[in-house]
């Protein structure tokens, strides 16, 4: 095993606020691993909503509003269901790498393969138990470093020809995507909507929407409809003006077995109106708003089902990954940036003027 060294470089979220929150430091202490650990030499991590909503408290009950990137100011809490979020912090939940280290209890043959790594910590003694799950890069450090600590069970070998930058690209964006598609129950020739179309969650949601063989509407930007159709969407509806709900139903030639919600906001309440009966409406995320109206006669009269999609079950990231490795999806990226450019990065992010993900480069394994 070659030794780890004593620091690394790494950005640490010091509280909540802007990007003035992010310090980019070089004399962090590298992890150890725990018995039952490894530490993977990270090549890249994606950016994602996650980091940017915890940055800037958007998960407190006090904030409202849609996510923009600027802080939110004083919030009472940063954490939904309450609790103290811990400073300092290493974000990153999407970390590619190699495993440089093991624990005493961990496989040795671990030792320098590529990796992914599941977002998802789960208790080792209840797996299945989601109030006990943390999420890497907000419960625990992540990515945005060197070096990342996680228990082995969470690390999964792959032999992708697929760059670090490409693969940092799925692991949270993806495995949202298809815990949403999982907990709807999908099936060929389903028609679904997909709104934001072009974000990672979106573009990750059109692409495995197509790998099940169903009909895609996505919604983008009139300027990004040309990228969404060759990700997989069968027909795209501009966001802007009138009639967007009555846009997307034409385009669909009826109404949706399933939408798949990733914008929320005041939009929100015509996609339960296109569903059809006994459809279901499926979101992860609120990033133009968490407060919506709901008629409770569209739910119950329409025999509607509505799911929410955070803490996926164990096997959702080991499906993904066989994906990956059968080269039955392929990579979305939108740009990347250096690890010392974070505060660009996720500036660049919340523009939204990129299709798919936004990656940083931490290093270069395979020089």
């Amino acid at each position: 095993m070659v030794a780890l060294p004593e620091t690394m470089r790494a950005v640490l979220l010091t509280g909540f606020g802007g990007p003035e929150m992010l310090e980019l430091r070089d004399d962090v202490a590298t992890p150890t691993p725990a018995v039952d650990e490894v530490v993977v030499r990270v090549g890249a991590c994606g950016v994602n909503n996650t980091d940017i909503n915890t940055r800037v408290g958007w998960y407190s009950r006090s904030v409202t509003g849609g996510t923009d990137g600027g802080g939110a100011g004083d919030v009472d809490d940063g954490r939904w269901g309450g609790g103290e979020a811990a400073f300092p912090r290493i974000q990153g939940a999407d970390p590619s790498g190699v495993v440089a280290a093991v624990g005493a209890a961990a496989d040795p043959s671990l030792l320098g393969r590529r990796v992914l790594v599941d977002p998802w910590v789960r208790d080792a003694d209840r797996p299945d138990d989601r109030h006990l799950a943390r999420y890497l890069g907000s419960e625990l450090d992540g990515g945005f470093a060197e070096y990342c600590a996680v228990p082995a069970r969470n690390v999964f070998p792959h032999e992708s020809t697929l760059t670090d930058v490409e693969l940092a690209s799925f692991p949270c964006s993806w495995s949202t995507a298809e815990h949403m598609l999982q907990r709807v129950g999908l099936e060929e020739r389903q028609r679904i909507l997909v709104t934001g179309a072009s974000g990672g969650v979106g573009s990750a949601l059109v692409s495995l929407a197509k790998r099940r063989g169903a009909n895609v509407v996505g919604v983008a930007s009139e300027a990004k409809a040309d990228a969404v159709r060759r990700i997989g969407a069968d027909a795209v509806v501009d966001r802007s003006g009138a009639d967007l709900h009555q846009r997307a139903i034409e385009a669909n030639s009826g109404y949706f077995d399933v939408v798949a919600d990733v914008v929320g906001g005041e939009a929100t309440p015509g996609w339960f109106d296109a569903l059809r009966r006994g459809g279901r409406y499926v979101t992860s995320g609120a990033i133009a708003g968490p407060i919506v109206e709901l008629d409770l006669r569209t739910l119950y009269l329409n025999d509607l089902e509505f799911f929410g999609a955070t803490v996926y079950e164990p096997g959702v990231f080991a499906d993904l990954v066989g994906y990956i490795s059968r080269g039955e999806v392929e990579p979305v990226v939108g740009d990347e940036f250096p690890l010392e450019q974070i505060a660009e990065a996720q500036s660049a992010f919340g523009r939204k003027d990129h299709v798919g993900a936004i990656v940083l480069t931490v290093a270069d394994l395979h020089a």
